[in-house]
């Protein structure tokens, strides 16, 4: 296990991960972050091209599992139940025990595992220090709240090592 913020690629979005390349990989699970990465921040309803990205990953044998750091209270479980997925909410990231719940619950090790998210220091951090491939989306949207833009600036360096660095 690694304490690193570097990411395993960086892709454009979720869709942009392809299902059969991560089961050639060996991948039975991916850990995805909810808010600007399935979709924006506040948004409730699936987007389509989400659905169909879950169902490419259960084609191949793969588990969508919504793991989320949302402190508001549903948000996480109502998505994951319109999506149709198990979801852990609360979960801590970076810290690895909520990674390591969750790989628990779907009977899955971390080499069987990514980690999909937007941002380096709670969504890569914890999955590489708990032996998950992180692979890092570009934020859905940035507006409304300056403090994203400062911490997506801090994060510059550790996107542009994981471009160089693709895990697909």
């Amino acid at each position: 296990m690694s304490f690193s913020p570097i990411p395993r690629g960086v892709y454009p979005s979720v869709t942009h991960i392809d299902p059969e390349a991560l089961s050639r990989q060996g991948i039975r699970l991916v850990l995805a972050d909810l808010d600007n990465t399935l979709v924006p921040y506040k948004v409730t309803e699936v987007p389509e091209e989400v659905r169909a990205w879950k169902q490419a990953l259960e084609e191949h044998g793969i588990q969508l599992f919504l793991l989320s750091n949302s402190r508001k209270p549903g948000r996480a479980q109502r998505f994951a139940e319109k999506l149709g997925i198990p979801y852990q909410g609360h979960s801590g990231k970076p810290k690895r025990a909520g990674y390591l719940r969750a790989m628990e619950r779907m009977g899955c090790k971390p080499e069987e595992t990514v980690m999909v998210g937007d941002q380096i220091f709670t969504d890569t951090l914890g999955a590489n220090n708990a032996g998950v491939t992180p692979l890092l989306v570009e934020p859905i949207r940035l507006a409304g709240n300056p403090g994203r833009y400062i911490r997506y600036a801090a994060e510059t360096p550790f996107r542009m090592l994981g471009k160089r660095r693709p895990f697909l």
